[in-house]
């Protein structure tokens, strides 16, 4: 299989149409290289619009949403990034090319290793992996100036906001199906933070997230 021409298309007919127009975001799609963060089984699959199984019940984005939430949280290279959900290290590589540092936590243990394993080969060296339940916030490293959420959650767990800086920005997929909204959270002040509804999409849950409670009548 021709991965660099799969890539070019990938970029050109899956990414740009989704409106992911940035220049950083678009080279660094075109850097990583997804096929060697996928399992050996679905290789051929791996720059096809589709959420890839990684197993434990749990995927990977598709490439366009995983392209969109680089270009929606503005990465500079002076951030310092918190991600939930590190699954393969796919999407932590890529954070970790246009931040700082990440701080990435996963709840499986067995991702958590897979994740690690794809990074050491690909000498990725700014990124701290722990294992742990990540669903209500990870404060142990915080403030970050980028939170990213690789799993929905119904209603957004109000300690990842606080653990922004100033100007940080928070990506999350909130609601529940058919309504799931990609959500860009930005702190404007100590107790103040703009939130943005970018795009309907789907992903799945959270593992442990917490449901919303509800009216008993």
């Amino acid at each position: 299989m021709d991965f660099e021409q799969a890539r070019y298309n990938m970029v050109e007919q899956q990414i740009r149409p989704w409106e992911v127009l940035d220049k950083k975001v678009l080279g660094l799609m075109m850097e990583v290289r997804r096929e060697e963060y996928v399992p050996a089984a679905y290789r051929e699959l791996a720059l096809a619009d589709l959420e890839i199984p990684i197993g434990h019940g749990e995927s990977m984005l598709s490439p366009k949403l995983e392209a969109k939430i680089i270009q929606e949280v503005g990465l500079r290279k002076s951030d310092r990034v918190l991600e939930i959900g590190s699954g393969s290290g796919f999407l932590t590589a890529l954070l970790a090319e246009g931040g700082q540092h990440v701080y990435s936590v996963e709840i499986e243990p067995a991702l958590s290793a897979m994740a690690a394993e794809n990074l050491k080969a690909h000498h990725v060296t700014n990124v701290t992996l722990e294992i742990g339940d990540g669903a209500a916030g990870w404060e142990s490293h915080g403030p970050y100036d980028v939170i990213v959420l690789t799993g929905s959650v119904p209603v957004l767990p109000e300690n990842f906001q606080k653990s922004l800086h100033l100007g940080g920005r928070l990506f999350a997929i909130v609601g529940e199906d058919p309504i799931m909204r990609a959500t860009l959270v930005t702190r404007t002040g100590p107790d103040t933070w703009h939130t943005e509804d970018l795009f309907e999409t789907s992903a799945p849950r959270l593992r442990n997230v917490q449901n919303p409670s509800k009216f008993v009548f």
